[in-house]
């Protein structure tokens, strides 16, 4: 491991860290404060209680090296349960760390580079980025150097520090929106305007106030087309009227998607533009091109004149036409038509989850190829910078690892949140869930089918995003025959590309145990009777909408009495009676 410098402000934060821990265990600083001191740095409370805690770790835009991933496994080891998860926001988070050691654990990252200050909490939060940008067949821009120039000028910054809610930007290289920017505070998506003498500018799309949550809003576009030199006084000024503006009374309408339906959506416009206009007086005014893009540069990776490009974004057709594992993992998992002359591949996370040996692994083969690695949105790993050559020694190492199934873009690739394991707010085991429609579709034949995703959430605020998937699963807890018992709200047709969002339409409630089988119909019907090229979404319309699979799967919201099928009455995972605990909100998402 190379040694790298200590960032100063890091160390300063370390130790105001463990001051402010010693005046808490001292009991000189009362519980509420600590919280958000808490929190404000990283450090998040679990349903377990005690002094058990999660620490969410940022990996802005996803980007990781050899050093930072050998420290992954080293934290899992030595401070939590030997893995890691990563989540949907690109963050890497480890669970049942001890409180007393968080400062130790804070020194460790920071000898890699790494931080967990404002990854919870009433900040901005981890800035995300497409984990192809970069290496993207269709990008119209590298936005890597703008995401990263957005998350040094934003860390620290007076404005993220104490917002009304938490703040969230994504970044996407073009309209296929890999980064998922329309449903975020702050979404950004590259584009090109042509001038009046035919010249061509590369800029941005800037949409503001999108969100999920339990009442999910559509970002919207904030201006036709934002030039290079005015993106980053364009995301400050936003985030400087949040901070004006955001409703500090009522944390339920404080997210600044509730500011367009209090000010309305002109109002808000007319706001963020003044600020920017005279943003140029202030010391924190980021205007220009940042200096992370005049060095690295933001020129997009193009396309190669004899390669295809392999199709990206959601409702990506994949096609698994051999049948050696190689040539499944090599169709699935393997994206072309750079024309840097380079291919990216993807590490499949089963349910997210790392363990520390294969953290370790995934350094040594990161040094051994010498490959960029970047964490997706889609809880996976994205290899890139590889030559055809080395993929077969790739898709080597990840099978001695048991990270070479081929899972991107598959059903087999369920996306689901913490749940109930370690969550105050979850009511159900969504990763249990999970696993559970994984196994079912595998014996149904059915793991290996493309272009539908299933997202799950163990409560209404939509920490794994079933609002924005195919096939989503929500948390809820039901009543049947006098007693709780785990249930889903099942959601159809969500669907984020192309500069649009849908979001999933409810389909219908059942029982936790029945959600793998109601899983199992809809992606059997689909894989049956889509026509050549057909996206989720356009079949689901031509079969009459969630509705109508509803009312197909009505039979299985059922619940047999306790005594016919106890199981019902049990989440995943559980040994006993199902209990909906729910802790005070301390905002995981």
């Amino acid at each position: 491991m190379l040694q790298r410098e200590i960032d100063p402000e890091a160390l300063t934060d370390i130790a105001k860290f463990e001051d402010q821990l010693g005046g808490y265990l001292a009991g000189d600083l009362p519980e509420d404060v600590f919280r958000v001191f808490r929190l404000n740095n990283g450090i998040y409370g679990q349903r377990q209680g005690g002094h058990n805690q999660m620490v969410r770790i940022k990996i802005p835009y996803g980007k990781l090296d050899p050093d930072q991933l050998d420290m992954m496994a080293r934290i899992g080891e030595e401070y939590s349960r030997g893995w890691g998860h990563i989540t949907t926001r690109q963050n890497i988070q480890f669970h049942f760390v001890e409180l007393e050691r968080v400062p130790e654990v804070m020194r460790e990252l920071a000898s890699v580079g790494l931080t967990t200050r404002e990854a919870c909490g009433d900040t901005v939060r981890n800035i995300q980025g497409c984990h192809l940008a970069g290496a993207c067949p269709f990008e119209v821009l590298d936005i890597t150097p703008w995401a990263e120039a957005t998350f040094q000028h934003l860390l620290r910054h007076p404005f993220s520090q104490r917002l009304p809610r938490k703040f969230k930007i994504n970044f996407s290289g073009c309209a296929t929106d890999c980064g998922q920017a329309m449903f975020n505070d702050v979404g950004v998506i590259a584009t090109t305007r042509e001038s009046e003498d035919g010249t061509i500018e590369h800029g941005f799309r800037v949409y503001i106030a999108g969100g999920l949550g339990a009442n999910p809003h559509p970002a919207l576009a904030l201006e036709e087309f934002t030039s290079r030199e005015d993106l980053l006084p364009t995301i400050e000024s936003v985030l400087r009227v949040f901070e004006q503006t955001g409703n500090r009374k009522n944390k339920l309408r404080a997210r600044l998607k509730w500011v367009v339906d209090t000010l309305g959506f002109e109002e808000l416009q007319e706001r963020i533009f003044n600020v920017r206009k005279f943003l140029i007086a202030s010391s924190s005014w980021p205007g220009g091109i940042p200096a992370e893009v005049a060095k690295h540069g933001d020129a997009p990776a193009g396309t190669h004149a004899t390669v295809t490009p392999t199709p990206m974004g959601q409702g990506t057709p994949v096609v698994l036409r051999g049948t050696k594992p190689y040539e499944r993992w090599e169709q699935a998992n393997v994206v072309r038509g750079s024309a840097k002359g380079t291919v990216s591949a993807y590490a499949y996370a089963r349910l997210g989850d790392i363990t520390s040996a294969q953290f370790r692994s995934l350094a040594s083969i990161q040094r051994e190829l010498g490959l960029e690695v970047r964490v997706t949105n889609r809880q996976n790993l994205a290899f890139r910078g590889l030559s055809e050559a080395q993929l077969p020694t790739l898709f080597a190492r990840l099978e001695a690892i048991g990270m070479a199934e081929p899972g991107a873009e598959l059903a087999r690739d369920v996306v689901a949140c913490p749940g109930a394991d370690t969550c105050n707010l979850a009511v159900t085991q969504s990763r249990g869930l999970a696993d559970a429609i994984g196994s079912a579709l595998d014996e149904a034949g059915l793991a290996d089918v493309g272009g539908v995703r299933t997202n799950i959430s163990g409560c209404t605020n939509s920490c794994g995003q079933h609002h924005a998937s195919d096939i989503g699963f929500m948390g809820a807890e039901r009543r049947a025959h006098g007693q709780a018992a785990p249930g889903y709200q099942m959601f159809l047709g969500g669907y984020v590309g192309q500069e649009q969002v849908h979001f999933g339409d409810r389909a219908l409630r059942l029982p936790a145990k029945n959600a793998p089988q109601a899983a199992v119909h809809v992606v059997g019907r689909f894989a049956d009777e889509r026509e050549a090229g057909e996206t989720f979404r356009t079949w689901l319309d031509r079969s009459g909408g969630a509705k109508a699979i509803g009312a197909e799967l009505k039979h299985l919201d059922e619940f047999p009495t306790p005594e016919e099928g106890p199981d019902y009455f049990i989440d995943y995972g559980e040994t006993g009676p199902y209990v909906a605990e729910v802790g005070e909100s301390e905002c995981a998402t």
